[in-house]
């Protein structure tokens, strides 16, 4: 399902999902797909974050004025 879906295209649905599941209207079994489908989203738009801040590098300025690019865990002081 997620396969072709952005990470703006997951948030939404996500989105669209909680707020069915809050208004409460929908039968017990389409609650639990929705449900269903909420937490695939969940796992899919994680696995899109986490690999974007793998990607995710900070730049200082080197001691001879260039950029440097530092893994995202160093911190700079």
């Amino acid at each position: 399902m997620t396969d072709n879906m952005t990470f703006e295209q997951a948030m939404t649905r996500l989105e669209e999902i909680v707020r069915m599941l809050e208004k409460g209207d929908a039968p017990l079994e389409k609650s639990l797909e929705l449900f269903a489908e909420g937490t695939e989203l969940i796992k899919y738009c994680g696995t899109v974050l986490d690999n974007a801040e793998q990607k995710v590098v900070m730049l200082r300025k080197g001691e001879d004025g260039s950029p440097e690019e530092l893994p995202f865990e160093v911190e700079i002081q």
